[in-house]
């Protein structure tokens, strides 16, 4: 079996789809599968080319028995609606040009961003194959949660495209059971949508000690850690923990907030911890995958955040798997499904979406109440064998072959 598989981020990317699709991949050619990955020079999020790469008209490479071809596409940091666009377009109609003359059975187009799914959706009908679109994010609906668009007429058509992909494509695969609740409230056949969530590599993501290097590189000696580890953008309402961290600087001088990525609100989260004097914050900017399992050994406690937004009840950040397989619980601000997950096993504590009062509580118990902690480190490791993501890459291979 042949797999042509289009998505915008792969590694040496770390966002949360580069390390998805590149899980599920690896694992179907360990079973045989030849996979094909067509993508852009990796740039994510500073919109700068990785050293190695150039944004070439086609480069190939292969990783791990997968075979990457990579297009060029109209690169722009991961800020600004317009130039974004401009990107996921590019990379679109590149990928859909390339892919015509990729040998396949079938097609993978992977959203949020769905105009690789529009490409996904010509090159079935030009090659004559049945294609796959799997949803990650719901894409118009995210744009207006974060306040990037508010419902217009060009929001209107990006509802009528989404509709139009999901009737065409010949299955669904979607990351949450509620995005296949929202579309099948959309007229599609429940029968065709199929649900396979995130999960972690176990064998990279696994319980350790923390990096003594690290912990002097970053005065870190003594300190109990809370770490968020991802993008910093609009979505993810760090700004807020900011602004609930100031209050408690004092009272915890041993506590300290550990914050890696980039994102288009960096610079903005720099200005606000200058203007606040935080003096229990350190920024970092992004860590390569190897380096993303040092630092997550230096953590506490896993910082997960989102805005307070109905659009965000439907997600699951990836994060909390990869911090579960490492014994390390999780402090949730988000509502939803990801909620009920931390709930079940207890892998955690969770408070109220940009609430100082319900952050303030749940972080002091999470420090001071040792018990609790350790019983959320158990928790952690349940969480952990339920979302393994090698089990969920043959499940999710097992759909594609039946399709």
């Amino acid at each position: 079996m042949r797999i042509l598989f289009l998505t915008d981020n792969f590694p040496p990317e770390v966002n949360a789809p580069a390390n998805r699709t590149y899980e599920h991949c690896k694992e179907w050619v360990k079973s045989g599968i030849e996979v094909t990955v067509i993508t852009c020079a990796p740039n994510f999020p500073k919109g700068k080319v990785y050293p190695g790469y150039k944004n070439k008209f086609i480069q190939k490479e292969e990783i791990d028995g997968i075979k990457v071809i990579r297009v060029w596409s109209y690169i722009t940091a991961n800020e600004g609606f317009l130039k974004r666009i401009l990107d996921y377009t590019s990379y679109a109609f590149m990928a859909f040009w390339v892919g015509l003359f990729v040998k396949t059975d079938v097609i993978v187009a992977t959203s949020p961003q769905f105009f690789t799914a529009v490409s996904g959706y010509f090159l079935a009908i030009f090659k004559r194959k049945k294609w796959v679109m799997e949803v990650r994010d719901l894409w118009p609906e995210s744009i207006m949660a974060v306040g990037l668009m508010k419902r217009n007429l060009l929001i209107r058509f990006f509802e009528w495209l989404e509709g139009v992909l999901y009737k065409s494509a010949d299955h669904i695969i979607v990351v949450t059971d509620t995005f296949k609740e929202r579309i099948k409230e959309r007229g599609i056949d429940p029968k065709k949508i199929s649900v396979f969530k995130n999960g972690a590599n176990l064998e990279l993501f696994k319980p350790r000690g923390k990096s003594s290097s690290l912990i002097k590189k970053h005065n870190l000696e003594g300190k109990f850690v809370f770490a968020y580890i991802g993008t910093h953008g609009m979505a993810h309402g760090l700004e807020f923990i900011l602004d609930s961290i100031v209050d408690i600087q004092d009272k915890f001088s041993d506590i300290m907030f550990l914050f890696i990525g980039d994102g288009a609100e960096k610079d903005n989260l720099l200005n606000q911890a200058q203007d606040l004097n935080l003096k229990n914050a350190i920024f970092l900017d992004s860590v390569s995958k190897k380096e993303v399992v040092r630092y997550l050994s230096l953590m506490d406690v896993a910082l997960v955040n989102l805005k307070k937004s109905d659009t965000f009840l439907t997600v699951i950040p990836s994060k909390i798997f990869e911090a579960a397989a490492m014994e390390k619980p999780i402090l949730l601000g988000l509502e939803g499904e990801t909620k009920a997950i931390i709930k079940k096993y207890n892998a955690g504590a969770c408070f109220l979406p940009e609430d100082k009062c319900s952050f303030h509580r749940e972080l002091t118990t999470m420090y001071e109440n040792k018990e609790a902690y350790l019983n959320y480190i158990q928790g952690c490791r349940n969480l952990a064998k339920d979302f393994d993501r090698k089990v969920i890459a043959q499940q999710m291979l097992s759909t594609l072959k039946s399709i």
